[in-house]
């Protein structure tokens, strides 16, 4: 499946793509800076439309005709709200922004061949491992320790949860991020939830 951001904050974009990468790794996640780049390449072959919500009103004409492949891009709260349409909210934590996409994308699995509000279901869910994931994979420990780390507990938490040493905690949480190639904690939650460790009402 091919997905499309259209932005013409070209971080917002970045960050979103390797996010995207990250949840679903057989897409190609095209990056567009105009509505007028995603038309001359052909929008009607994106499964999906994330879109700045700037894009979205100025060519509400295309977009509303297209509810369930449109996610649309804000900063914060406060924007327009309208019934039915889909949003992201770009200007939260790294660890905020992949718990909603991975919320989108839950609800699209969990409702297929339904009338989802969500109509993610097509994107295939990320079998095997992480992309990111060597193939070594983590041992019971460290795995009940991904799941603390990703429902947000801090070290020192952990350990007593777990009835282990500070020390033990940080050891298996280096071990961790070793193991899962992980460059921040977004990518443990990543793991996590895609591996069926957790489900992302959980966290």
């Amino acid at each position: 499946m091919e997905l499309a951001i259209i932005d013409s904050n070209i971080l917002t974009c970045m960050g979103l793509q390797q996010i995207l990468r990250d949840i679903m790794p057989s897409c190609d996640i095209r990056v567009f800076r105009s509505y007028e780049e995603l038309v001359i390449n052909q929008p009607e072959r994106f499964g999906h439309y994330f879109v700045s919500s700037g894009i979205y009103f100025e060519h509400a004409q295309f977009f509303i005709t297209q509810p369930h492949r449109s996610i649309v891009l804000v900063y914060g709260d406060n924007y327009p709200r309208l019934s039915g349409l889909l949003t992201l909210n770009v200007s939260q934590s790294e660890q905020g922004l992949v718990k909603d996409i991975l919320n989108l994308h839950n609800r699209g699995i969990s409702n297929r061949g339904m009338n989802a509000e969500v109509s993610m279901g097509e994107m295939p869910a990320n079998e095997g491992h992480h992309p990111h994931c060597k193939e070594t994979i983590l041992t019971t420990r460290e795995a009940e320790v991904a799941v603390l780390l990703a429902k947000g507990y801090i070290n020192k938490e952990i350990a007593d949860r777990l009835n282990i040493s500070l020390t033990t905690v940080i050891s298996h949480r280096k071990n961790i991020m070793e193991k899962l190639n992980a460059r921040s904690l977004a990518d443990i939650i990543i793991h996590v939830v895609m591996h069926g460790l957790v489900r992302i009402e959980d966290l």
